[in-house]
């Protein structure tokens, strides 16, 4: 039964019974934990196959470090955010990934490929550290812009797009700080980023009784604000190291 369940968030049709069922599991609920990682164990395999570039099964070490990401991911994920499990788990999953074939590739000091030359021999090719070095810069642009379309995404829910920000954001460094702040406050505060995620749009009248701004400067700084929460409270890792300046 509780399978059946499971299987059915594919077709969106059991949104509720998901969240109902990872809130068992991050409380402790064993049984639904694993449920959860049989009926997900397609999902792990595609993403471990889809980020090694080959197929991934259950014998691959690979899966195994899938399923922890996955596992991970269960336990971290918050059933009140919009974003879905599978695009969280997704995210951690490749990150799981992609660090363990950084540490292997560290690890070997030379790894060899073979590449057919089209005369029906082959030539061994060995990676020095500057190879390596480019296959993570390479990996780490990849994600970079996946999370790019993802920020993209959550903008779009909000009525907002990175070229609207780029004209609206405080030009002048003291407004910033302080739109920033503002929005750091919303992000670390449970009850304002819940209304802000219920009705998309700021609590400005909670707000103006912890800040020292008018409702004014709140207004006019709304969409800087908003997509500030929405970048600190999400895992967007690399973003995030374009603003960890700005943080208190």
């Amino acid at each position: 039964m509780l399978l059946s369940i499971i299987q059915g968030i594919f077709n969106k049709k059991s949104d509720t019974a998901l969240k109902e069922l990872v809130w068992k599991a991050k409380t402790g609920d064993e049984k639904v934990l694993n449920d959860l990682l049989i009926a997900f164990t397609p999902f792990m395999k595609k993403t471990a196959s889809f980020v090694c570039d080959r197929f991934i099964d259950e014998s691959d070490e690979e899966f195994s470090i899938a399923m922890v990401g996955f596992h991970e991911a269960v336990l971290k994920y918050d059933p009140e955010e919009k974003t879905s499990l599978t695009t969280f788990a997704h995210l951690i999953m490749k990150r799981r990934l992609i660090d363990h074939i950084r540490k292997e590739a560290l690890r070997k000091e030379n790894i060899l490929l073979i590449i057919d030359d089209g005369d029906a021999k082959t030539r061994e090719y060995a990676f020095d550290e500057s190879s390596i070095s480019s296959y993570s810069e390479e990996r780490c642009a990849e994600e970079r812009r996946e999370e790019m379309v993802e920020y993209s995404r959550l903008l779009e829910e909000y009525g907002l797009s990175f070229s609207e920000l780029a004209k609206v954001s405080p030009k002048h460094v003291d407004s910033r700080k302080t739109a920033f702040q503002i929005a750091q406050i919303i992000a670390e505060t449970p009850e304002f980023f819940e209304l802000l995620s219920e009705n998309k749009r700021l609590p400005i009248k909670q707000l103006e009784h912890i800040v020292e701004v008018s409702r004014k400067t709140i207004e006019r700084h709304r969409k800087y604000i908003i997509a500030v929460a929405l970048l600190l409270n999400h895992d967007f890792t690399y973003i995030k190291e374009y603003v960890k300046g700005e943080l208190l």
